[in-house]
């Protein structure tokens, strides 16, 4: 069975560092708030290349405070709008909406995956605010144009960087290109926790603070609550495995990028379609997406030859029930990239072997 990420192999991998990490955070006496949680945000800050990193709960969390926080300084307002793509998980969504914000749906481009940036401009009106890109995939959803149309018509910029830990744009890393970023570490991430977990990263001093209150119930001093705020708050033994796993997380990055380099050579199917390839600086391989108008076969087809693969997503978001006021949207190649798409397996502790196999069962495939 070829697993579609053996996340015991990805932790096994690195099990003495993370055992006396665990350790020493239970033997602490301290649990949140504390020096294990200090050392990952500050490690983690110099490797994204902010000044401020903040630890939450999970990656929508991170997401989410980012908004309130500026709804908190009078930049954001209920009913703004936040252009955002069609194409991404629901959490980028559902960060805008849960702050009574309008999302604005932008369809992709159909060989980068991405946010397409030709269709940004003609979508801002009066009431536009922000723009959210995502890092789907783990590949890089920046462009010069997206930091041109920020500055022309004054509006932030967020990213989500929840698949993308270690991407790179022109030698900057994801979460630091815009004003705000959000991180997961959910356990099948590029960095991933033992359990939920997430981050903000900034340059942002005055974000960064009251993000951090929001998080704590909206309390900057004990039992003072300048913000009816949140529980969100990253645990001491989830800051000390991810400050663990930090240092690992280039080489295991590097080995993603090998394992997809044999799926762009190998893989030789008139049926299936590969995404366009870019430099592995640009793309961290979070997932390795490919497309099949017949994709629950070739997914059964390869099930029955032991491989596992998943689908990212089988629904778009404005299809969603929770989502009915935009059903009636007509984004025809977000749709299509639903219907189509099936990730194969990729990670930091996939053999050479293992990807041939999944090729020649892909290539045989009729």
């Amino acid at each position: 069975m070829i697993k579609f990420l053996d996340l015991q192999a990805v932790n096994a991998a690195h099990a003495t560092e993370i055992e006396e990490a665990i350790l020493r955070a239970t033997r602490s006496g301290w649990y949140l708030r504390g020096e294990e949680t200090r050392r990952f945000e500050e490690a983690y800050a110099q490797y994204i290349g902010c000044r401020h990193a903040i630890a939450c709960g999970n990656g929508l969390d991170a997401l989410r405070l980012i908004f309130r926080a500026y709804i908190e300084l009078g930049l954001l307002h209920e009913g703004d709008e936040v252009i955002v793509p069609a194409h991404t998980y629901i959490a980028s969504i559902l960060a805008i909406t849960d702050n009574r914000l309008k999302p604005i749906f932008i369809e992709p481009n159909p060989d980068t995956l991405q946010i397409d940036d030709t269709r940004i401009e003609s979508a801002i009106t009066p009431r536009t605010r922000a723009i959210m890109i995502v890092h789907l995939y783990g590949r890089c959803a920046y462009t010069e144009h997206i930091g041109q149309l920020c500055s022309k018509h004054d509006l932030l910029l967020i990213e989500d960087n929840a698949q993308a830990h270690g991407c790179t744009y022109q030698a900057r890393k994801t979460g630091s290109l815009g004003h705000a970023a959000g991180h997961s570490f959910y356990p099948g991430k590029n960095l991933g926790a033992l359990g939920d977990a997430g981050c903000v990263t900034t340059d942002n001093e005055e974000l960064a603070t009251v993000i951090r209150a929001l998080g704590n119930y909206g309390s900057e001093k004990k039992y003072v609550f300048r913000y009816s705020g949140y529980n969100s708050r990253i645990d001491e033994v989830q800051a000390a495995v991810l400050a663990a796993k930090l240092p690992h997380l280039d080489t295991d990055n590097l080995h993603r990028a090998a394992i997809a380099e044999l799926y762009y050579k190998g893989i030789d199917n008139p049926l299936v379609r590969l995404p366009l390839y870019v430099e592995p600086e640009h793309n961290v391989y979070h997932l390795f997406p490919i497309f099949c108008n017949e994709r629950d076969r070739l997914q059964q087809h390869l099930a029955d030859r032991g491989i596992e693969t998943l689908i990212h997503y089988p629904i778009a978001p404005h299809q969603q029930e929770c989502y009915k006021e935009y059903a009636h949207l007509a984004l025809p190649i977000t749709e299509e990239l639903h219907r189509t798409e099936l990730s194969l397996p990729i990670g930091p502790t996939m053999s050479r072997e293992e990807a041939t196999q999944v090729i020649e069962a892909i290539n045989a495939f009729r």
